[in-house]
């Protein structure tokens, strides 16, 4: 033992902190945990502490569990009775050891493990800045651990363990709720106007005056809505906390067809009532602003309350969702050999005649005896919401779904685990948002960087079109382009008063015919 770390009577501390210091450090190289273990005060005032006895945290006995006899598992035994320890007395204003024991009943432990001891660990407060900048960045804390021994070069020059780091950033969090989660909701809603006076927020009260629907939409997302709102996606399959509250997220795509959030919502649940507040909420946000279509779920109250509150809007149907709503329903029907869900999805996707949707869909019916399945015919009733051809002339901007982005998905159901407390879930929620923001300036970066290649170098049109469109607009723009030249008139008939003209594509069978009107410039279809 070092001369400064020897355990001799007389020695003299300035304060109690300097000897308990003494004492953990000896314990320390000694392989015990040290404990404090009680004091002795002045007789005189009952104040002034003149005494204070350091021991070994196996000292004592354990007392008798009184659930001895009814419980199954028993905790393992720590404490050994041990003796040894160290006791200071106040004298002329010095702290002197006036007696110890040096010897342990107990094995001691070695020195690659005495940073496992108890005394021995301890959070610094710059360990819990790094440790709250971690959970604040999403990192596990399994990953904040091993980040954290690696800078410390191992996991013995830390100073804690998991455990420990798992405890801190338990009891911050029981802290952080100690006033609820609505009062957590409402000092976050505050701060976020502090920084940004157009943050817009609301909430729906009950008759108990308790808060029931939330929503929520910052400035950047108001801006997001008024240039790029025309066509919108209501997501609420996700739901977040014990009570499984709805989660919902209005989203839509920016000019690199990237993700945008446009407002979030955490419902009561998913009424009619609830879903009106919402729609009513969102639009009061954007200044009344219509989307010109929606794409939502199959979700009745959904429907019921958009045809309350904006009938005028085309309300869509997540083609996913019906994808697996039917893989769902005809379930029975999809054995051996059987592709009817190329052959519902043909019909959803691939024919752009409604004459001939209503062909392959009756021979759909007929093909898999589905006449009398339940599922089949209500879907049928609101082909209008999902078929291509009768959507083809509704504004959807390439948009079929409310799963535009499978990253927000996968984001998103990592903040409404259950487990996330609210505080937990506005960060997280703030990280997603970011994630999306930050690939937006990649693809600015991009679309400044790189020029895009055209199918045609010399086509004058490519040429103006490429200094206009960011480089995804462009690539959709290219295909169309292309078909263009692929397509051409096989047969025409001019001899009428009305010309009819058919169209072939280059290894297309199909054909399309055109009617059309000199006199008034009207072609049929339109």
């Amino acid at each position: 033992m070092e001369a400064d770390l020897a355990l001799r009577l007389g020695k003299e501390f300035d304060n109690l902190e300097e000897a308990w210091s003494f004492w953990n450090e000896y314990a320390c190289r000694a392989g015990f945990s040290a404990r404090k273990n009680g004091l002795t005060k002045s007789k005189k005032d009952k104040k002034t502490i003149i005494g204070y006895r350091y021991a070994c945290s196996k000292e004592g006995k354990r007392k008798p569990d009184k659930r001895y006899t009814s419980a199954t598992n028993h905790r393992p035994e720590t404490r050994t009775d041990c003796k040894a320890g160290m006791t200071v007395k106040l004298v002329e204003g010095k702290f002197k050891i006036i007696s110890f024991i040096e010897e342990h009943n107990h094995p001691l432990h070695l020195q690659e493990t005495v940073h496992m001891m108890r005394s021995q660990r301890k959070i610094s407060s710059a360990q819990a800045d790094e440790i709250d900048l971690a959970k604040d960045a999403g990192l596990k804390q399994k990953e904040t651990y091993d980040l954290m021994s690696k800078q410390a070069g191992g996991r013995a020059n830390l100073g804690f363990t998991r455990v420990d780091m798992k405890n801190y950033l338990k009891t911050k969090r029981q802290r952080s709720l100690v006033d609820g989660e609505v009062r957590c909701l409402l000092n976050y809603f505050e701060e976020q106007i502090t920084e940004n006076p157009s943050f817009y927020h609301s909430y729906q009260l009950d008759v108990e005056d308790k808060i029931t629907n939330i929503f929520w939409a910052d400035a950047r997302m108001l801006i997001d809505y008024a240039y790029f709102g025309d066509v919108i996606s209501l997501d609420t399959t996700y739901c977040t906390n014990n009570n499984h509250r709805p989660f919902a997220i209005f989203s839509g795509l920016n000019q690199y067809r990237g993700v945008l959030i446009f407002g979030a919502a955490l419902l009561y649940d998913e009424t009619t009532e609830s879903f009106k507040w919402l729609f009513e909420t969102f639009l009061k946000a954007n200044k009344q602003k219509r989307p010109a279509t929606i794409f939502t779920d199959q979700d009745q109250a959904m429907a019921r309350a958009l045809r309350e509150v904006i009938p005028e809007v085309k309300h869509a149907l997540c083609t996913w969702h019906i994808e697996q709503n039917g893989i769902k329903h005809l379930r029975n029907k999809m054995k051996g050999n059987s592709h009817i869900l190329r052959d519902f999805n043909k019909c959803m996707f691939a024919i752009d005649d409604q004459s001939q949707f209503e062909e392959t869909w009756a021979s759909l019916i007929s093909s898999y005896n589905l006449e009398d399945n339940t599922w089949v015919k209500s879907i049928y009733e609101i082909k209008e919401k999902w078929a291509w051809c009768y959507m083809k002339h509704s504004l959807t901007l390439g948009m079929r779904s409310t799963q535009i982005s499978e990253s927000i998905n996968a984001d998103i159901k990592n903040i409404t685990n259950p487990s996330v407390d609210i505080n937990e879930f506005f960060k997280s929620f703030e990280r997603v948002v970011a994630d999306k923001r930050y690939n937006e300036m990649k693809c600015e970066f991009e679309a400044r960087e790189k020029k895009p290649r055209l199918i045609v170098q010399s086509s004058p049109i490519l040429r103006q079109v490429a200094e206009i469109y960011t480089a995804s607009m462009l690539e959709l723009f290219q295909e169309q382009f292309d078909l263009f030249f692929a397509t051409c008139i096989s047969s025409r008939d001019e001899r009428s008063l009305l010309f009819t003209y058919t169209g072939t594509m280059v290894n297309e069978d199909k054909k399309w015919t055109l009617t059309f009107d000199p006199k008034d410039d009207s072609v049929w279809p339109p």
